[in-house]
């Protein structure tokens, strides 16, 4: 049985897999003929076991060290990219696969590839939407919690050996059912932060680039004008891709706007807030705490001054680190490999903006 999985999963895997082979009318057998006749694709970091049997049966994964070496010949090979820790791909990159005929990246955010590059050269883009949804608001929710009751410090005081006796009026947080949330971003992980946050009897404001009069209807959410939902919400999370317009979505501005008593947490890409105003409305009380799964750089460097803030839950790009939706990922990945490595449409293509 699969990672986490169930007996239905496994059929779907196994099914799965037989789509991903790569089809080959010749029916010679002689050792190493497969290996030789597999699409050589290019990949950025080594993948989990689990991941590797997805693709092996129809490409020959080279390493992105080809790059750094400038091997023309083996480089004129390449077929496919598979990225999968979000290196940079550009367009100075992609002159140098000739033969490229697909790029698929794990996961949904595509910030890392030249979208227009790959555009002007025929190469699809692939990604996996909806598959982390749930695991990205699961976190999210997980962050807040945190962050709002104190779990890092206390865990941190609990093992200590300041802890003596009990003290009831020390770590004192914010009651989150029946406060505030503000969803920047009323996307698909949006929705699924309003849905756990009804759970918790939280008035849910949003905004978003348009009003989803779906989400108002189904969730109780409530549009706002991103100043009234910073003054009024008590934890603001970041549910936004990362693109020129988000880029430091959130400065010094928007966060002398918030309350003293909110919380920012930040699940969408590290760029989209700026870490410096952050520093500063942390270490000098405009809000009450953030937490953040994504950071820019990532990771921070190790004297970074926001890793010595006791306000301030951090976590390793955490989001989608499931079992399960790693291996939905994993597939979607891999169909979308197999499909573009056979000139066919992507199962999830991403439209250039």
């Amino acid at each position: 049985m699969p990672l986490g999985g169930t007996p239905k999963d496994e059929i779907v895997v196994v099914l799965s897999r037989r789509l991903f082979e790569y089809e080959d009318d010749d029916e010679d057998d002689s050792p190493g003929r497969d290996f030789l006749n597999k699409p050589p694709v290019l990949l950025d970091v080594p993948l989990l076991p689990f991941m590797h049997t997805q693709v092996e049966h129809f490409c020959e994964l080279r390493p992105w060290s080809l790059l750094a070496n400038a091997d023309q010949e083996e480089l004129r090979k390449i077929q496919g990219i598979y990225t999968y820790a979000h290196p940079i791909v550009d367009g100075a990159l992609l002159d140098q696969l000739p033969s490229l005929k697909v790029i698929s990246n794990f996961g949904v955010g595509v910030d890392h590839i030249d979208l227009k590059a790959a555009a002007a050269r025929s190469v699809p883009v692939g990604n996996t939407p909806g598959a982390v949804d749930g695991a990205t608001a699961d976190l999210t929710m997980a962050l807040l919690l945190a962050a709002a009751r104190n779990v890092v410090v206390g865990d941190k005081y609990a093992r200590g050996p300041q802890f003596t006796q009990y003290e009831p009026g020390y770590l004192l947080g914010l009651e989150v059912f029946g406060s505030t949330l503000g969803i920047v971003g009323m996307g698909r992980i949006g929705q699924q932060v309003a849905k756990r946050a009804k759970a918790f009897d939280m008035r849910v404001l949003y905004h978003n680039r348009q009003r989803n009069l779906e989400a108002e209807a189904s969730l109780g959410a409530k549009y706002a004008t991103l100043k009234a939902l910073l003054a009024h919400s008590h934890f603001v999370t970041l549910n936004v891709p990362l693109t020129a317009e988000t880029t430091h979505f959130i400065g010094e501005a928007q966060l002398r706007l918030m309350r003293r008593d909110a919380f920012l947490i930040n699940v969408a890409r590290g760029p989209v807030v700026d870490q410096q105003a952050l520093f500063r409305a942390l270490s000098e009380g405009w809000i009450a705490g953030a937490a953040l799964d994504v950071t820019e750089p990532e990771p921070l460097p190790r004297d970074h001054p926001l890793l010595g803030l006791d306000n301030l839950v951090i976590t390793p790009h955490l989001g989608s680190a499931t079992v399960r939706t790693r291996q939905r990922m994993g597939e979607m990945a891999a169909a979308n490999l197999a499909a573009g490595l056979k000139g066919e449409p992507l199962p999830n293509a991403v439209r250039s903006r």
